[in-house]
């Protein structure tokens, strides 16, 4: 996987941002979710994009030491 991902021009520093954003994504998702609808499913969606972050940075983390070690 680390290897389609740098084929495709992804480094490290991409996957860390994407994390970052996906905790500013939970946040909103969560805050405009529960303005239009229940609060349980506001939750839910904000739990569910909220989930996204630790994959971005664990994959961000493989490719620096893999960036690090070449």
């Amino acid at each position: 996987m680390l290897t389609t991902l740098r084929n495709y021009g992804v480094r490290s520093d991409h996957l860390f941002i994407a994390g970052m954003v996906s905790i500013g994504l939970s946040v909103a998702s969560w805050a405009s979710s529960r303005k239009a609808e229940d609060v349980a499913r506001a939750d839910r969606w904000g739990i569910f994009v909220g989930e996204w972050a630790p994959t971005f940075f664990a994959l961000g983390a493989a490719l620096r030491i893999d960036e690090t070690h070449r």
